[in-house]
C-alpha cells in the first residue's frame, strides 16, 4: 500500500493540479444538481471506468508486494530489495508533475492513456527481467506510469463530475482498496507459490484492459481538452518540470549511493543532494524543515508518517517470508487487514464531532504507527506468535488513516484559493520523497547488516536464511518507529495557534 494512490476518499474533496499552477476548474459542468448519482445513465460507464482503474494499482500495491521478496531472492537481489520499492516513487514524483501541466493544457486522457500503457509495460518488463536492476528498471517505468495516471484521474473528476457528486466518487476511489487489500495477497501468494512470481506481474497488464475499453470513450466526451478551448494554451512551467526532475534524480542517486556504500559512492551522494536541495526549496513551503506552525508542519507530517509507514511495511513481507519460513500468501495476508482499518481511521475523522480534535486525533494516530511499526519486528524472536505482525499492523493502518486523511483536510483548510494547488502539490512531494529517502536509508542499513544474504540453494517457496540477520531488519524498523514518534510531535504543530 502506498501514500501516492488514491487510497484516502479525503485526500481531494477540492480536486487541484499538482503543478503548482493553481486550483483546477470547480465549477458545476452541469448546472443544477441532478438527482442522479455516480452510477446514474450519464456517469455509469465513466465511473466504473475510473474506478476499476484505481482498483488495479490497488491490486498492483498488494500483489506486487506479496510476491516481491521470492522475486528478489530468485534474482539474486535481496540487498536491493528496497530500491524495487523506491524506483517507483522517485519516478512517479516528476511524472506527477508531468502530468499536472498536460492534462490542464491539453486535457486528461493523454496522460491518463500513456500512464495505462507505461503502467502495463512496466509491469511486463519486471515480469520478464533476467537481472535485479532489470526488474528495478520495470518498477520505474511503472513509477512514471503511476504518476501520470493519478494526477489525470483528479482531472477528470474535475471536469467530468458536478461539485455535489465528488465525494461520492472519491469515496468510491478509497472502497476500491479494501477488497485488493484481502484478495490480492491472497491470489498473488497462490500465483507465486503455483506457477512463480514472474506470472504476477505478466498477468496483471491483461487487467488494463477492461477499464481502457470502458472509461477512455467517456472521458474523451466528458473531459476532453483544455478546460477552456477558447482560452490561448499556457506554455509548460519548464521551472517547476526541472525541479520534479531535479528531485527524482537527486533521489534516486542518493538512493544508489546508500546501496554501494563505498568511497566512490560519494560522488553520487553529493550530486543528489547538491539537486535535491534547490528543489526541495523551490517546491515546498518555507519552514518545512523545521516544522513551522502551520502549513509547512502539515506538509512535513504528510512526509514524515507516509514515508516511516511505507518504509517499514516494505519489509513486512520479506521479514516473514525469510525469518519465519511464512508463504508469500500468508505474508502478504498479515497486511489484508490495514485496507479496512485505514478505510476506518479515515471516516473516524471525518465525522463532524470530531473536527474540534483534529490535532490531538493525529497526534494519537502517529502514536499508533509508531508503536505499530516497533512491534512488527517483535516476530523475529520465534516464540512470538506471527500474527503479531498482522494485529499491529491493523492498529498502524487506523493511524495512518486519520492522520493522511487529516493532513488533506488541514491543507485545504489552510490555503488561500489561489494557493490550493501549489500547497497540494507540495503535500503530494512531501510524501514521494520521504518514501523514496527512507527507503533509501533502510534499504543501506538493511544491506550494510547483511541482510541480503538469503539462501539461495532453497527453491521452495518458504524461503530460509543461510544465517539468520534479525538485526539487519531491526535497523529498519526501530529508525522508522522513531522517525513516526517524531511526527507526533509535528502533529503538535499543525494549528496555527
Amino acid at each position: 500500500m502506498t501514500a501516492l494512490e488514491p487510497r484516502d476518499a479525503d485526500v481531494s474533496p477540492l480536486i487541484e493540479a499538482t503543478d503548482g499552477t493553481g486550483p483546477l476548474d470547480q465549477t458545476d459542468h452541469t448546472g443544477p444538481a441532478s438527482p442522479e448519482g455516480i452510477l446514474g445513465r450519464t456517469y455509469r460507464a465513466l465511473s466504473i471506468g475510473i474506478v476499476s482503474v484505481v482498483f488495479l494499482i490497488a491490486f498492483e500495491a498488494t500483489a506486487v508486494g506479496t510476491a516481491m521478496p521470492v522475486a528478489a531472492r530468485e534474482l539474486h537481489g535481496v540487498p536491493l530489495y528496497a530500491f524495487a520499492f523506491s524506483a517507483y516513487f522517485t519516478t512517479s514524483l516528476f511524472a506527477m508533475v508531468l502530468s499536472g501541466q498536460w492534462a490542464d493544457r491539453r486535457g486528461p486522457l493523454a496522460p491518463l492513456a500513456t500512464g495505462i500503457s507505461a503502467f502495463a509495460a512496466g509491469l511486463l518488463l519486471s515480469g520478464t527481467a533476467g537481472s535485479m536492476w532489470m526488474f528495478i528498471a520495470g518498477r520505474a517505468v511503472q513509477g512514471l506510469g503511476g504518476g501520470l495516471v493519478i494526477v489525470a484521474l483528479y482531472v477528470v473528476i474535475s471536469r467530468a463530475y458536478p461539485e455535489h457528486l465528488r465525494p461520492g466518487i472519491l469515496a468510491a476511489f478509497a472502497a476500491s482498496w479494501v477488497i485488493p487489500s484481502v484478495v490480492g495477497p491472497l491470489a498473488s501468494g497462490s500465483v507465486t507459490e503455483h506457477l512463480g512470481w514472474r506470472w504476477v506481474f505478466i498477468g496483471i497488464p491483461v487487467l488494463v484492459v477492461f477499464p481502457l475499453a470502458l472509461a477512455l470513450p467517456e472521458i474523451r466526451r466528458m473531459a476532453s481538452g483544455p478546460a477552456d478551448p477558447a482560452a490561448p494554451v499556457e506554455p509548460y512551467d519548464r521551472r517547476r518540470i526541472a525541479l520534479a526532475l531535479g528531485i527524482s534524480v537527486g533521489a534516486g542517486l542518493l538512493q544508489y549511493a546508500g546501496q554501494e556504500r563505498n568511497w566512490f559512492s560519494l560522488l553520487p551522494a553529493a550530486a543528489g543532494v547538491a539537486l535535491l536541495v534547490p528543489a526541495i526549496r523551490g517546491l515546498l513551503p518555507p519552514g518545512t524543515a523545521r516544522a513551522a506552525r502551520g502549513l509547512p508542519a502539515v506538509v512535513l507530517l504528510r512526509g514524515v508518517g507516509a514515508g516511516s509507514f511505507i518504509a517499514a511495511e516494505s519489509f513486512v513481507p520479506l521479514m516473514l517470508v525469510t525469518e519465519r519460513g511464512v508463504s508469500p500468501t500468508l505474508a502478504g495476508l498479515s497486511l489484508a487487514a490495514g485496507g479496512g482499518t485505514w478505510a476506518l481511521g479515515s471516516y473516524v475523522q471525518s465525522r463532524p464531532r470530531m473536527e474540534p480534535h483534529r490535532e490531538r486525533l493525529m497526534v494519537g494516530g502517529m502514536v499508533l504507527v509508531a508503536a505499530a511499526i516497533a512491534a512488527a519486528p517483535a516476530v523475529l524472536v520465534h516464540s512470538v506468535p506471527v500474527w503479531t505482525v498482522a494485529v499491529a499492523w491493523a492498529f498502524g493502518c487506523f493511524g495512518m488513516g486519520v492522520v493522511i486523511a487529516s493532513t488533506s483536510v488541514l491543507l485545504l483548510k489552510l490555503s488561500a484559493p489561489e494557493e490550493a494547488g501549489a500547497n497540494s502539490a507540495a503535500l503530494q512531494i512531501s510524501d514521494g520523497l520521504s518514501n523514496v529517502l527512507l527507503l533509501a536509508a533502510g534499504g543501506a542499513a538493511f544491506a550494510a547488516l547483511g541482510g541480503g544474504t538469503v539462501d539461495a540453494a532453497h527453491e521452495a517457496v518458504r524461503a530460509t536464511t543461510a544465517a539468520s540477520h534479525p538485526a539487519a531488519f531491526a535497523m529498519v524498523f526501530l529508525p522508522m518507529a522513531a522517525v513516526a514518534l517524531a511526527g507526533a510531535w509535528v502533529a503538535g504543530r499543525v494549528r496555527t495557534s
